[in-house]
């Protein structure tokens, strides 16, 4: 079948790591459109259709690898929605086709689930907060309506939408007769299934198993399905690695990779190309290292994500992420659990989501910096180009290109 990948939106809710389409956030060398086109290949699509932003970013990315699958690019000028980036693939869709988003690295797994005759499949799952999702209205397994982020009391189901969908391509007739906002998509695959009989797929996976992309921390799932599902235990022979160094469990090691004395790795990790681990630093569990990140002497990593050039000096770094190119000095801790051991929640788009997680430390966009000594509170989202003064204490979220620093009477902010 054909398949129409989704790559052009803003991905807003993935602030602060949203600078390029997030599908582009690297994990084990590779960025996460990279694995979802390998599962279409696997699950037999031969034609894939990728409808990117106006930045082009997808395709110079994509063109880096080769799949052996013919695939063609549209451009969304304006994000305009899900609807309408569909719609720029209208021409080009033949009969039936699957249609995804970028990140969904799992689409192999997921479409070996369809065992209904309809031919039009809408794939879910069970959730806890349907109130955060779109979330169907069902009679059986018939597929009724989707309403999008239902009041909480109001919700018409448990099961999500996860953003897989096997439809025709009478689709798209129904889509040029409603009214076109944000969410038109759903309002047409609402119209579309008072005339069509449109089923449900529920998936067996829970909610942590399955790997989907809607806020940053969502890539500690995916982070942990790739490792057990794609990780090589493998250290490159032009690696270099002190015989007084500790390596045990499943781990991956990138050419010209420095591991000093007493340093000691557990995998399951991944570490890149050029990367420095210094003396009797500690790199456990499913954390990723980009090429070229140095992690200095006596630091801890655990259960988190640098890209490519992150430098981190001593500190603690715990279920966190770091975008391309961040300078952490020092002494810097992030906190990642609350005192009172209770869920996390994160503020986005002004609103405080939860997480759903009990260890969470910070998020930080790209090039951003800190000086030494800085302390970063659980669920702390920081911007992109930001700039953190020595012996900081940050309790609140930073906007990109902020210079942040704390007084001894108060937290002040000055932005450039």
């Amino acid at each position: 079948m054909q398949a129409v990948i989704l790559a052009a939106g803003q991905s807003s809710r993935f602030w602060p790591l949203n600078k390029r389409h997030k599908s582009l956030i690297k994990i084990m060398g590779k960025p996460l459109i990279f694995y979802t086109l390998k599962g279409l290949k696997r699950a037999g699509s031969k034609e894939i259709i990728i409808v990117q932003g106006s930045k082009r970013d997808i395709e110079r990315e994509l063109k880096k690898y080769k799949f052996g699958i013919n695939i063609k690019y549209l451009v969304q000028s304006t994000s305009k929605g899900m609807g309408n980036a569909l719609w720029q693939a209208r021409k080009l869709v033949k009969s039936r086709f699957l249609v995804l988003n970028a990140e969904r690295v799992d689409v192999d797994e997921i479409v070996q689930n369809i065992k209904s005759k309809s031919r039009n499949i809408l794939f879910g799952q069970k959730t806890k907060y349907p109130q955060l999702y779109g979330t169907m209205r069902l009679k059986g397994d018939r597929v009724l309506e989707i309403i999008e982020k239902p009041k909480k009391g109001k919700e018409p189901s448990n099961i999500r939408v996860i953003g897989v969908y096997l439809l025709e391509s009478g689709f798209f007739k129904i889509y040029q007769k409603v009214k076109k906002h944000l969410y038109d998509f759903e309002d047409a695959l609402s119209e579309y299934m008072k005339k069509n009989d449109v089923r449900v797929v529920i998936l067996k996976k829970s909610e942590v198993e399955t790997p989907s992309l809607k806020y940053p921390w969502h890539l500690f799932r995916i982070c942990k399905y790739l490792f057990e599902n794609h990780l090589n235990s493998k250290i490159s022979k032009t690696s270099k690695i002190s015989k007084k160094a500790t390596i045990k469990g499943k781990v991956f090691i990138g050419g010209y990779t420095r591991i000093f004395e007493g340093a000691t790795i557990r995998g399951p990790c991944y570490i890149g190309k050029n990367c420095i681990i210094g003396n009797n630093s500690l790199i456990r569990e499913y954390t990723n290292l980009e090429d070229n990140v140095l992690i200095g002497a006596m630091a801890e990593v655990t259960r988190s994500i640098c890209q490519e050039k992150v430098h981190t000096h001593s500190g603690f770094f715990g279920d966190s992420i770091f975008g391309k190119g961040c300078r952490i000095g020092a002494g810097t801790i992030t906190a990642n659990v609350r005192i009172d051991r209770r869920e996390i929640k994160s503020v986005v788009k002004g609103e405080k989501i939860r997480t759903g997680l009990d260890s969470l430390g910070v998020i930080m966009g790209e090039n951003s910096k800190t000086g030494i000594n800085v302390s970063l509170m659980p669920g702390i989202l920081i911007g992109a180009n930001c700039n953190i003064s020595p012996n900081s204490v940050v309790f609140e979220n930073i906007e990109d290109n902020t210079t942040f620093y704390t007084e001894f009477k108060g937290i002040k902010k000055s932005s450039r």
